[in-house]
């Protein structure tokens, strides 16, 4: 890679970084949750396609198998905890049922 595609790429990632922060920020709390949801689906596309690239002959090298590793750990990570946390936002509004005796 010469240092232009480099900084290409640099300036890529820059500019995915601010605008995903100056996204995720403004989203009320009321899409929390179906926002989450949709990272739950996005990141186990990434576990999936990582866990299929992992057993393929198409990367080489220890560096790419480490990333592959690191992005498998993270989405899965990532895909139970939105699960975890979302199993908790519903039950909050389970609650109880009023008596109807009362």
């Amino acid at each position: 890679m010469n240092s232009a595609t480099i900084i290409a790429a640099l300036y890529v990632f820059v500019l995915a970084a601010f605008l995903g922060y100056q996204v995720i920020s403004r989203v009320p709390p009321l899409l929390h949750t179906p926002l989450m949801s949709g990272t739950n689906a996005i990141h186990g596309i990434v576990v999936i396609g990582g866990l299929y690239l992992i057993g393929q002959d198409y990367v080489e090298g220890f560096l790419n198998h480490f990333l592959l590793v690191i992005a498998i750990i993270f989405g899965t990570i990532n895909v139970v905890g939105g699960f975890l946390v979302t199993d908790r936002m519903l039950g909050m509004f389970k609650g109880k049922k009023p008596d109807p005796k009362e």
